[in-house]
This record gives structure tokens, sequence and C-alpha cells, in this order.
């Protein structure tokens, strides 16, 4: 209330009453001061009338505008923990300051009696106070409601247990998949390996010779014996003889085609390793089909637990809407609670008239310079103003991206820089500087070559009025005095011992610049001084190195001293008289 708007006003109003009373000052310094007062007045209502006209500000009256003066002069301060408040208040004139602030704090107390008198604050507080009470009771029980609905004590642990729940089903879902992956796998091999196994095995046999290989044995020995006895009475080349060797040859064929032993008898077993595979792959089946409702059981659990995390999910901006109104609800509870306590006290005092507030020390009377303080602007002028000045030209300097010399060049876009020509005030005029910077063009050409096959240099310019046509002509005359044999006009390349200096002005909007500079030997760019700036050149250079390859020297034309010609020529006369 004490800094409030009201009070403000009221006592802006009061100023301006009192003000337009107190009669004019007198005296020459005062009339004169009175007049720049209302001249400059004056025109300050003249642009603020301007501005209401055109729609740029709102229109405030005199007392509203007087208002936010005070506001900005006022100050309220008191130290932690006491109840003594101290008020300053700082103007052009202190015995206005002094007026002000008293004028201030007696509106204060009118204001502050006004209102304990009028209208009390209790009952408001008690009716908040119970509303927001039952505000907080309907939201806990709509959040024990939906809590309920969900089985859960709070949506942020709901949430948190059925993502570590799916996480985890997820995990044992896949791996029961891979469990199932290899367990189809292992039955599939085990079916194969059951139908290459015997089902049953040979336990035992019996063996004995064979009676066919006997006989056979029996018959060749007694043909032999019959041969042995034929011997006697016959060659070996004797038909008997013969035939009965061919005959005990056929009975050793048909000896050799006889087993020597054959099985009389043998026992049959079940195979034990095919009965063991057929357990094993029983197992494996009965396995796969647990792990087969195992994987059923895991997915109907993952579809219940995303159901119940979509239905946290679609709870939860209703909850935390609750949860929200419910914590401003308890803050605005606590607030309403204290001001209850506090307003009760201030109808218990209003009731008694009693007033809680005294006035312990009247507006103090301190003129003094608040500002300008005089002495500190005439000590800091001059520092000041060397520090705005250094700030404004660096500045500047940093937004000039115009070219006055050569400085840098080179070393940003790798082109030499062949000379800087100085301007001249009149074209026809020589000086001793512009000369030597053209002999040094000179002596940079390749002159060696010119007797052999000629030398043909393009001139070529950022845009028109860089002084192209200028050095041609000088350049020319200089290599004619030189005994050279110049060219400038036509477009044909040079001949032994002719030099040939082609006009390529203005790339940019010369259509014809590139088709010359195609015939030239070198390329030489002419930079107009303080008119040129570093992205023209640039583009230009990218432009002359895209089609040519290659960009020779740069001349910098029209450079002009930022120190006067004549301040050094007096400067040079005293340092000669020294």
């Amino acid at each position: 209330m004490l800094s409030g708007r009201p009070i403000m006003r009221a006592v802006s109003e009061k100023y301006l009453a009192e003000l337009s009373m107190v009669p004019p000052e007198t005296g020459v310094l005062a009339s004169v001061k009175n007049g720049l007062k209302a001249v400059v007045g004056a025109v300050v209502n003249g642009v603020r009338n301007v501005l209401q006209f055109i729609g740029l500000v709102e229109h405030r009256s005199q007392a509203e505008r007087l208002a936010e003066d005070l506001e900005k002069n006022f100050k309220v301060s008191h130290e932690p923990g006491s109840s003594v408040m101290e008020l300053r208040f700082t103007w052009n004139d202190p015995d206005i300051a002094q007026t002000v602030l008293r004028t201030w704090i007696t509106e204060y107390q009118l204001q502050r009696t006004k209102t304990l008198g009028r209208v009390s604050l209790y009952a408001f507080y008690e009716s908040e106070v119970k509303t927001t009470g039952a505000n907080i009771i309907e939201y806990k029980k709509q959040i024990q409601n939906y809590l309920n609905q969900l089985s859960a004590v709070s949506i942020s642990q709901r949430l948190a247990d059925t993502s570590q729940g799916l996480n985890d089903l997820r995990t044992e879902r896949n791996n029961t998949t891979r469990s199932i992956a290899s367990t189809k796998a292992g039955l599939d091999l085990l079916k194969k390996q059951l139908a290459e196994q015997p089902k049953t095995v040979s336990a035992g046999r019996e063996l004995a010779l064979n009676p066919n290989r006997q006989d056979l044995q029996n018959r060749i020995n007694g043909k032999e014996v019959e041969r042995q006895e034929m011997l006697r009475s016959f060659k070996e080349e004797a038909p008997p003889i013969r035939a009965i060797n061919e005959e005990v040859n056929n009975l050793k064929k048909l000896l050799k085609e006889q087993e020597a032993t054959v099985q009389r008898s043998e026992s049959i077993t079940p195979n034990p390793i095919y009965n063991r595979m057929q357990n094993v792959y029983a197992d494996q089946q009965t396995s796969y089909a647990r792990l087969q409702t195992q994987l059923v059981q895991q997915n109907a659990q993952i579809a219940q637990l995303e159901s119940d995390r979509q239905q946290a999910l679609n709870l939860e901006p209703e909850l935390s809407r609750l949860q929200n109104e419910l914590d401003a609800a308890e803050k605005s509870y606590a607030l309403y609670k204290d001001s209850l306590e506090k307003s009760r006290i201030d109808r218990e005092l209003d009731n008694s008239q009693i007033s809680n507030i005294a006035t312990i020390e009247d507006a103090t009377f301190n003129p003094s310079r608040v500002f300008p303080k005089s002495l500190l602007m005439l000590f800091l002028a001059f520092p000041l103003s060397i520090v705005v000045g250094a700030v404004a030209l660096y500045f500047f300097y940093l937004l000039d991206q115009r070219i006055h010399d050569g400085d840098k060049i080179e070393s940003s876009f790798g082109v030499p820089v062949w000379t800087s020509l100085p301007d001249l005030e009149r074209a026809q005029e020589r000086s001793a500087a512009f000369t030597s910077n053209l002999h040094r063009v000179y002596g940079i050409l390749p002159l060696d070559q010119v007797d052999e096959r000629g030398l043909t240099i393009g001139f070529t310019s950022v845009k028109s009025g860089a002084g192209v046509s200028f050095v041609i002509e000088r350049l020319s005359t200089l290599l004619i005095e030189q005994g050279h044999q110049v060219r400038t006009e036509g477009r044909g390349p040079a001949s032994p011992g002719e030099i040939v200096l082609i006009n390529a002005s203005a790339l940019s909007a010369n259509q014809d610049a590139f088709v010359l500079l195609r015939k030239a030997d070198l390329i030489v760019l002419v930079v107009r001084a303080e008119d040129t700036t570093v992205p023209m050149l640039e583009d230009t250079l990218n432009n002359l190195n895209t089609a040519f390859k290659k960009v020779d020297g740069i001349i910098i034309n029209r450079r002009r001293f930022e120190v006067p010609e004549q301040v050094l020529n007096f400067l040079k006369r005293i340092g000669s008289r020294g």
C-alpha cells in the first residue's frame, strides 16, 4: 500500500495543486531558468502530442506522468526482522522533496485508516480458507479414485513398475524364443538320427567251418593224388594230365568263392542307442511343448502389462493436473491461513481503534547535489571522451570494408600488389611518387620475352571508373619513353618486339572482358582505393581464377594519404631545420 498506485496518484495530484499556487521566482537567473524550462517543456509536449496523434504512445495525464517520476525516486527499506521502515525520496529541490515525503506518509495513514475502517478482510480470508480446504479434499479424493483404478500408490511408481515388468518379460520372452528355436533344431536333428539308427542289434553269433569248402578241398586233394599217379604213366603235356589240371584249377576257383566259415546261429536284441535317442526325443518334445505354452503365457502377460501401462499413461496427465492444482491449493491455503490471522489482528485493532503505526522521525531536510555532480563530471569528461572516441574509431574501422592501400591483400588473397599509384588532383600532372610507382610496374614486367614473341598485358577492374584507361595511358607513355613499341588498340595478339595493353575494365558489366583477357600473357587487376570493398575484390578474384586460373598482380589506383601532403611537407621542413 505504501508504494502503491493510489497513494502515488494522490500525492502527485496534491503536488500539482500546490505547485500551481506557488508564485514564480524573481530575478534574472530565475527568469532565464524558467524560460528555458518552459521552452523545453513546450518542445517535449509537442513531440508527445505528435506521437500520441500517430498512435505510437498512449495518452497519459500530467498526474500519471508525475506519479511515475515519484515512483522512480521513492525507496522503502528495512532491516531483516525489523518492524521499522526507512523512506527515501530524492528530488531536484530539497524543500519539495521534504514536503512530498510528508504528504506521502500522511496519505498512507489516511488510506490505511479508511481501508481498515470500511472493509475487513477477515471474512474474505475466512471464506477463502474454507473454499481452498474443500478444494484440497476434493482433489485428494479424485487422485485417490484414479490411483485405486490403477491399484497403485503413485502414478510414477506405477509407470516404473510396469516399465520394469515389461523389460523383464520381454527379456524372458526373447530367451524363451531362443530356447524354442534351439529345441526345434535339436528335435529335427534327433529325428534325422533316429531314421538312420537301426532298431535292433546282434548280441551274439555261432560260427562253423563251411562244409562246401571242406568238400571242395577234399576233391582237390583227391585230384592231386590222382594226378600224381597219372604222371607215372603220362607226361605233363599228355591230354589226361592237362584235363586233370584243368579240373583242379576249376575246383580251386570254386574253393576261393566259398567262405571259410558260416554262421550257424545269431542273438538279436533291441538297439540301446536307438531306445535312448527315442527317450531324449520324447523329453525334447515335452520341453518344446512347455516352451510353447510358456511363450503364450509371456505374450499374454506382456499384453496385460502394456494395457496397464497405457491406462497409466492415459491417466497421467489428469493426475499431474490434479497434483499441480493440489500443490497450488495447499500453498494458497497456507497463505490464506497466515493472512487470516493477520486480518483478525487488524480487525481487533480496528475495533479497538488502536493504530500500530507511528512516525518515529519526521521527513528530514538534506540539501545535496544528487545529479549531476559537476566536479566529478569535469574530472571524468576528458578520459571518457578519449575512450569513447577511441571505441568509436575502432568500431568504424571494423565496419569499414573499403580498400585504402595494399596492406594484407597479398596475405589474404595470395595475389601480389605491384604498386600503389597516388591520387593526382589533375590527370595531366605527374609527381615523383607517381613516377616511381609506375617505374616499379615497369620493373616487374617480363620484358625479356618481348623481342621473341611479344607481350600482351590485360588490365581489368571490378567496375568502371577504377582508372584502367588512365593506368594504360601512363604505362604506355613510360614504355614508349623506354623505346618499346606499344599498341593499345585492336584485338590481335602481340607480335615479336611489340607490347599490347588490353583494356578489359568493368569485369562484371563488360561482356567482352573475358574474351579479351584470354589472349593476355599477364592479367593485372586495377583497384580504386576507397571505392572498392573487400567482398567486391574477393568476388572478382574468384571469377578471374575460375576463368584463367591466375591473376598476376594488383595495382592500387588513386590512393590517398590520410595525412594531407601539405602537413607532411610542413613536418619535413621542420625536421630539416632541426
